[in-house]
């Protein structure tokens, strides 16, 4: 009968290094306790010897005999698995993924070299593993562990794509993923209005999914100005490339997505270029790093800002650090190597083996060395973040094993409502136990994973300052909440915050209001010009995309940021040109009654009766009339005056051109008369004169009445011809009722014209043909020179032509035609008598 024994045989074993304690349910850990790995030869012409690891980083040892503190409170705590002892297997993954698999293949499938029967239908090696740190060793380790179902729950790998159930199933962490961390850098940066920010992310799944949304994120609303790809084995050359770009790149917010073993490389080299006046951004995985917070590289990386998983006190960790005692012959070889570390000596039975002649002098360790002398990150918990974390994930493994033992049989969650055995508990068993865990730690902080098996996201801000000894500090100086009131994810203590350099990075400064953005060909949205608006158009937003169109009524201020009320122009009383045309017009007039007066008076005389008195008198009423229609245009236009200022203007200058015309025709009827066998003036007596005024008035006053019934003129506001401002003027109307208007004066005038200028040299004393001559011609060339001035002159300035016009012909006609008479009558009253008339016509 074959022995039952030697049934299941490992073929091989893996060296590690860690650390040990047999328990009822046995507990997984890997950890990056080296940062420094001697790679053996791989040619394979013989067994490739085992991978030495170095450097032992003593903050990371500290992470591990957290586990090992959680573990061991557990097992003193009577209301959790009571009567059941956790045990532990810790090893360090050197930081190599090669390692990192060697040691969850080896926790999956035991350490014995000869299993029995019993043991091969026993529970596993560990039902659960805490770790890896590292985001690609997560990614590669949890795809081995999700085909056995086997729970990983890691502390520090943050990477999103984790978050992908299908592809790992069985993974769980108690950090944040990225993409909440790219959510809280997002909503730093957008806080202090950075638009313009690099990225330098590891060549890793953690650095590149990690630049890609964050990338996405910043998009939204503001620019990339160059990304890099930091190598995860160091290269000179390509951190020479990454440090160049960075010197010539115009962002001065860089954020940084490494580890602390990646980054140091590049920090190193910024620090011996002196680069500075940049601020940092620093992802979780480097943020808190003080190998990288040094006196040395303050200069440069001072004042950085991170992200930082949530720091939590560990009751009672620290003295259980301090009392750490290795046992050098034991498997517990992980705490042997700290220890020969931290005092820098050798204990002989590890000497054993080598031949000691050979090797210089040593010093020896005795192993109860005082650990609390030595000042080194391993006793400082002042900043647990990533203990906390393991803490947590540990006492949720436990929470998740008490439910399962605490199941009553027929209320199950399992197949026909049945329990698990909390003595041959099976990993699938405690994933489903765990997915669903929820309770509070001491701190009051709540413990959950959502459905894709992450963290409830919250971050500490930290900050790279000195404290007030000198000593470089990493700093929490806010608080990020995914979990807190939209708009108050992020609140930061701004009085806490080191500034090392000036903290702004736009690649072009914002556009003030009054003026819009144009974006520069080939280049990013963020870089742009500010372009002033034009007239008429506001903007009322910094960095506005475009301007607006003031309202019609409404006109752009200087600045161009604000509409105002445009301003309405018209020809008004109490400007000065309106007081001096004003002046004008009423002279005019009152000159024009002083005259029809002077006449009256004198309506005996020769002068007066030679020159048709009643006609004489009529043209100067008419010219009173004309110099006050002008007074109709000055003034805000109403409907009322806009009706009068075309009738009267258009009457009165009809009836003025009529008496004159009539008074041309009765000279020459005179003349005519005089001449043997001619009596036409009794055709053209008084009663015809008048009856021909009356009828050349009434004409202009039909065209007028019809004007108005069909189209009348109207106030309106003009806004063509001057952008800033209303002009308010009377609209025609109808230009054919104007142009009909004018029309007809201009006939008149040019029928007068004409009839004089034949009977200028009429032989006559007193020829009055000659002034009505030469008082047409000026009255005709006023109002042709009117016709481009009108059309040319803006606003006000236009209605001020029309009334210089109207004041000009009107002063033309009265001078022309009763200066001369008015002189004779007021100074040479001695020609005012019928005989010097006659004696000058003998002449």
């Amino acid at each position: 009968m074959k022995s039952r024994f030697i049934l299941c045989r490992i073929q091989e074993t893996f060296d590690l290094q860690g650390l040990y304690k047999k328990g009822d349910i046995m507990l997984g850990g890997i950890f990056e306790v080296s940062f420094k790995t001697i790679v053996p030869d791989l040619s394979f012409h013989s067994k490739p010897e085992k991978w030495n690891c170095e450097s032992l980083d003593f903050s990371v040892f500290q992470w591990a005999l957290t586990m090992v503190f959680a573990i061991e409170e557990i097992n003193r705590d009577p209301t959790i698995l009571p009567n059941i002892t956790l045990g532990y297997r810790l090893f360090d993954n050197c930081m190599r993924l090669q390692v990192a698999l060697r040691a969850a293949t080896t926790l999956i499938t035991g350490m014995n070299e000869v299993l029995t029967e019993s043991d091969c239908k026993g529970p596993p090696p560990v039902v659960a593993v805490i770790g890896d740190p590292l985001s690609s060793h997560s990614i590669a380790i949890s795809r081995i562990l999700g085909l056995f179902h086997l729970p990983m729950v890691s502390y520090y790998a943050t990477c999103s794509c984790l978050s992908n159930k299908l592809e790992y199933p069985s993974f769980f962490r108690t950090v944040p993923s990225d993409a909440f961390q790219v959510k809280a850098m997002v909503q730093l940066i957008k806080h202090y209005g950075w638009s313009w920010v690099g990225i330098i992310a590891t060549e890793d799944d953690y650095g590149q999914y990690a630049a890609k949304s964050f990338q996405e994120e910043m998009n939204k609303f503001g620019c990339i100005a160059f990304i890099e790809n930091l190598p995860v084995i160091s290269e000179r050359a390509k951190i020479l490339e990454v440090v160049n770009t960075i010197k010539h790149s115009t962002a001065k917010v860089i954020v940084l997505f490494s580890t602390r073993v990646d980054a140091a490389p590049l920090v190193k080299e910024i620090t011996e270029q002196n680069i500075t006046g940049r601020q940092w951004i620093a992802s979780e995985a480097w943020s808190t790093a003080t190998v990288l917070a040094t006196e040395e590289n303050f200069g440069a990386f001072g004042g950085t800002f991170g992200i930082a998983v949530r720091r939590g006190d560990i009751p009672g960790l620290k003295n259980f650090l301090l009392r750490i005692n290795p046992n050098p012959v034991s498997i517990q070889n992980l705490a042997t190597r700290f220890w020969e570390k931290m005092f820098d000596c050798k204990f002989k039975e590890n000497l054993s083996m080598t031949n000691s002649s050979t090797l210089p002098e040593v010093k020896y360790c005795t192993g109860s060395e005082d650990v609390d002398s030595k000042q080194t990150p391993y006793t400082d918990v002042s900043e647990s973040r990533a203990s906390y974390n393991i803490y947590k994930g540990v006492y949720a493994l436990a929470h998740s094993l008490n439910k399962l033992a605490s199941c009553e049989n027929g209320k199950g969650p399992f197949e026909n409502k049945s329990c698990a055995s909390i003595t041959n508990v099976q990993p699938w068993q405690l994933m489903h136990y765990l997915k669903g865990i929820n309770f509070t730690t001491h701190l009051g902080e709540r413990v959950a994973f959502d459905k894709n098996g992450d963290a409830l996201a919250i971050y500490d801000i930290v900050n790279w300052q000195r404290d007030s000894s000198g000593k470089i500090e990493i700093k929490t100086v806010g608080v990020y909440d995914k979990a807190a009131v939209t708009g108050q994810e992020l609140t930061l203590t701004e009085g806490d915050i080191f500034w090392n350099f000036p903290s702004e990075s736009v690649c072009s400064k914002s556009c003030l209001p009054g003026s819009r953005k144009a974006n520069k060909k080939g280049q990013p949205v963020c870089c742009f010009d500010c372009v002033l608006c034009t007239e008429g158009e506001i903007s009322t937003q910094v960095d506005s995309p475009e301007c607006f169109k003031c309202p019609p009524d409404f006109w752009s201020n200087p600045e161009r940021n604000t509409c105002l009320m445009k301003q309405i122009e018209f020809l008004s009383y109490e400007e000065t040109m309106g007081i001096i045309l004003a002046a004008s017009a009423i002279f005019g007039s009152c000159l024009s009654f002083g005259v029809l007066i002077v006449f009256v008076y004198n309506r005996h005389t020769p002068v007066v009766k030679a020159n048709n008195s009643e006609l004489s008198f009529l043209l100067l009423v008419s010219l009173s009339l004309c110099f006050l229609c002008s007074l109709c245009f000055i003034g805000q236009p109403s409907q009322l005056n806009c009706l009068l200022r075309h009738i009267m203007f258009g009457v009165s200058f009809v009836l003025c051109i009529s008496c004159i015309l009539v008074k041309t025709v009765v000279v020459i009827m005179a003349f005519k008369a005089t001449l043997p066998g001619n009596n036409m003036m009794k055709w053209f007596g008084v009663a015809q004169q008048r009856g021909t005024v009356f009828i050349f008035t009434v004409i202009q006053s039909i065209i007028c009445i019809t004007w108005l019934i069909t189209a009348p003129p109207a106030p309106s506001k003009n806004t063509k011809y001057q952008n800033a401002k209303i002009i308010f003027e009377c609209d025609i109307g109808s230009v054919t009722g104007f142009s009909f208007l004018l029309g007809y004066i201009g006939l008149l005038s040019l029928v007068c014209f004409v009839l004089a200028f034949l009977a200028r040299n009429l032989p006559d004393t007193f020829n009055e043909a000659k002034f009505i001559t030469f008082s047409m011609l000026i009255f005709c060339s006023v109002w042709i020179s009117f016709i481009p001035a009108y059309i040319s002159s803006p606003g006000k300035y236009t209605v001020a032509v029309e009334i210089f016009a109207i004041l000009a012909s009107s002063f033309g006609l009265l001078l022309s035609i009763f200066a001369p008479k008015c002189y004779i009558i007021l100074l040479k009253p001695e020609k005012n008598t019928k005989k010097a008339l006659m004696g000058k016509s003998e002449k």
